[in-house]
């Protein structure tokens, strides 16, 4: 797998004030530089400028090869901490920009380095080219190819505060960016000949799915007496340990930071934990009572021990029987697959193409995964679901559905 060095870094003389980036996308293997890009953008602050710079340079890697594997180095502190996740975002104006980088690659294809500033020269010197230019009047857009870049270079720089290149640099970086743009077309034609020999191998471009990040709620009292507890029943909170279950999980979601909208269950329970995730993403949570739990009538609180005792018939019934209804008029297998349905498809509606958390229970997520595998009811017996477990299932235009993860709990430990 290819790799790439992005080096990004924005500037703002007067913070606010007038504003540029610089970004450069190396070759890890060969240390050559690939792309460069830069732009003026106006007044802006800052930590603007320097997300408008990591996200050039991703975008710019992107363009070579989209399966490669990128390594971002930054001197802002801010912005690499924020998308490793370890800082929240809370300012208005990145948090958009931040979302936006974050979509650019797969979360695991990308790594974050904070590096010292006079080891960020070349996109240090990158966005004051294109802050000088802004104030010459000059207009830099976001989609500078690399000619236009060779066109500036080679125009008497305003200024350069890490020392004036020689010709004779300035002619190795040309030739330099020569080489990329042949090896980049030559790369895009290596990958136009695989798409046409090979068809049928790699599905139609149908845009980003919708893909629904399932969060089942951190414990409550009930949850190790193994009680059953739905939406009928006394709506427990959680404990102390289901909210430290449900920071782990929000942890591990700012670290991946692919979220973008958290719905939850109106139930105590998911509602704290989609809160305690939700404030670590810096984002509001949406109520949904389609997500709610199965009501188990008669059975609520009681232990699957009780119940077998207490209402024998009953529960042979309802594992034998998707139609069954709990004892006491709860709401059967059937009934909540028919709720989770219009719920999945009104929710693929308003989040298309988006990553979106849903904070829920056992039996709608079990049931999530099983209508996306075309399951039969039993298969919700065959699953197991732990609290604050993460699934994902992921929907398409076309109306496939390809589940991606399954009861991860690996952020707990």
């Amino acid at each position: 797998m290819r790799e790439f060095i992005v080096e990004a870094d924005g500037g703002s003389r007067g913070n606010p004030g007038p504003a540029g980036y610089g970004s450069v996308v190396i070759d890890a293997a060969t240390g050559q530089t690939l792309v460069e890009r830069a732009e003026y953008i106006g007044v802006a602050t800052n930590n603007v400028a320097e997300y408008r710079g990591l996200l050039a340079g991703l975008h710019a890697a992107l363009e070579l090869d989209p399966t490669a594997r990128v390594h971002v180095r930054m001197d802002s502190k801010l912005v690499v901490e924020q998308m490793s996740g370890r800082w929240k975002i809370k300012h208005p104006d990145m948090k958009p920009l931040a979302m936006e980088a974050a979509r650019v690659y797969p979360p695991e294809q990308v790594t974050y380095e904070w590096i010292p500033r006079e080891q960020n020269k070349h996109a240090d010197r990158l966005a004051n080219e294109a802050m000088d230019a802004g104030r010459r009047g000059e207009r830099w857009e976001p989609s500078t190819s690399t000619a236009e870049l060779d066109a500036a270079a080679s125009s008497p720089p305003a200024a350069e505060p890490h020392g004036t290149a020689t010709v004779a640099e300035a002619d190795a970086r040309a030739d330099a960016r020569a080489d990329a743009r042949a090896d980049s077309r030559a790369d895009a034609d290596v990958r136009a000949a695989r798409a046409v020999v090979s068809p049928g191998w790699a599905p139609a471009d149908m845009g980003a799915p919708a893909t629904f990040v399932l969060l089942r709620h951190g414990e409550t009292p009930l949850t190790p007496q193994k009680r059953f507890s739905g939406s009928g029943g006394t709506d427990p909170s959680l404990s102390d340990a289901g909210r430290e279950q449900a920071e782990r999980a929000g942890a591990a979601l700012a670290r991946r930071g692919t979220i973008q909208a958290v719905v939850a269950s109106p139930l105590a329970r998911t509602r704290e934990t989609a809160g305690i995730v939700a404030a670590r993403l810096g984002l509001e949570v949406t109520v949904d009572d389609g997500l709610r739990e199965t009501d188990f009538g008669a059975w609520e609180g009681l232990t699957f021990g009780e119940v077998r005792e207490r209402y024998p018939d009953d529960l042979n019934a309802w594992l034998a029987d998707p139609e069954a209804e709990p004892t006491g008029g709860g709401e059967s297998f059937a009934a909540t697959a028919t709720r989770i349905t219009a719920t999945r498809d009104k929710l693929i509606a308003a989040y298309a193409g988006r990553t979106v958390l849903l904070v829920s229970h056992v039996t709608p997520i079990k049931t999530f995964v099983r209508l996306a595998l075309g399951a039969p009811p039993e298969a919700l017996f065959r699953m197991e679901l732990s609290a604050a477990a993460l699934s994902a299932v992921a929907y398409y235009a076309d109306g496939n559905a390809s589940v991606r993860l399954f009861n991860d709990t690996s952020h707990l430990r």
